[in-house]
């Protein structure tokens, strides 16, 4: 079976600390495993516009977690918290989706609209960022993909490609063996019409690319975000003021297992995508990105959920 994220996690950590590692070379903005560096890289996979870029590196300066001390693996070190890297960036993305286009079924489609129709007038510049055009686009690439997953999952042989022999003298005849049965199936493969497999792809890191040379349009990567931003004070900031939190109150992750609780039906379906979107390119459950975002929301709100939480107590007394 394939093994589950989180048990590979924990058993890592647990190997470092088994083995007295020191401390990790430190993990600096031009480390790979930077979270500016890592959300480049999931925007271009997620077919994101360039520009959320800034708004990443803005959140994860807000609220530090690229500082060096809290990415560098420390193992051993029972206090600090172990970083998802790879869950930490697309958690991230996620929490500046929701700043931006809130991502409660109904303010991003307004703002598709409003884009459609200025796209249709736009002569100058970049075209404006429809995040509806954007779900098509990539909900189709997402379920073409996903399908060539399952068949893979569904062929896929528990054996290992070369032959197995546990003697010297057996040697000979395992791999005589294997050659017929290989030469068999190309023989079958050849009179039933059916495709060869053909030599396996260079390995890569993106599961989806997106070539800004397409014709069709399915590029959104120099698309602009003018129609989700102002200018106030010299600064641009997102026209929408509201947003919504995954959850008010954390639970305790030793305790718990997890920071909060993802159900389906108590989230819109626009996060859900999202969450699904990402969940697929890191191949782990929603949940586990659904506890990051969570972590980031609180960081990012500490000061008016403080305020929150305390005049609900007061309240309550």
């Amino acid at each position: 079976s394939w093994p589950v994220y989180e048990e590979v996690f924990n058993k890592i950590h647990e190997l470092a600390a088994f083995l007295d590692l020191p401390r990790f070379p430190d993990i600096t903005e031009n480390c790979f495993l930077h979270p500016d560096m890592l959300c480049m890289k999931y925007l271009m996979e997620a077919n994101l516009p360039d520009e959320l870029h800034n708004w990443t590196c803005r959140v994860v300066k807000k609220i530090g977690i690229g500082e060096v001390d809290f990415l560098t693996l420390m193992p051993g070190n029972k206090s600090t918290r172990k970083v998802k890297y790879d869950v930490l960036a697309a958690a991230v993305i996620i929490v500046v989706l929701k700043l931006l286009f809130l991502l409660d079924d109904h303010y991003e489609w307004l703002l598709s609209e409003f884009a459609e129709e200025r796209n249709k007038n736009n002569t100058e510049g970049g075209p404006y960022f429809e995040f509806k055009k954007w779900y098509e686009v990539v909900k189709h690439s997402l379920d073409v993909e996903q399908k060539k997953l399952d068949e893979e999952r569904a062929k896929y042989l528990w054996r290992c490609e070369k032959p197995l022999f546990y003697s010297v003298k057996k040697k000979s005849k395992v791999l005589k063996r294997r050659q017929m049965v290989v030469n068999l199936q190309n023989q079958f493969g050849k009179l039933s019409g059916s495709v060869q497999r053909a030599e396996k792809p260079n390995p890569s890191s993106f599961q989806l690319s997106w070539s800004e040379e397409n014709t069709d349009g399915s590029c959104f990567h120099g698309h602009s975000l003018k129609g989700v931003l102002q200018e106030k004070r010299g600064l641009l900031t997102a026209m929408n003021p509201d947003y919504w939190l995954c959850t008010v109150k954390l639970c305790n992750e030793k305790l718990c297992g997890h920071l909060a609780h993802y159900k389906d039906v108590e989230f819109p379906q626009s996060y859900h995508f999202v969450l699904g979107l990402f969940s697929f390119l890191l191949r782990i459950q929603p949940s586990y990105i659904h506890d990051e975002v969570c972590m980031i929301e609180h960081k990012l709100f500490n000061k008016k959920l403080y305020k929150k939480l305390k005049y609900n107590t007061v309240l309550r007394k």
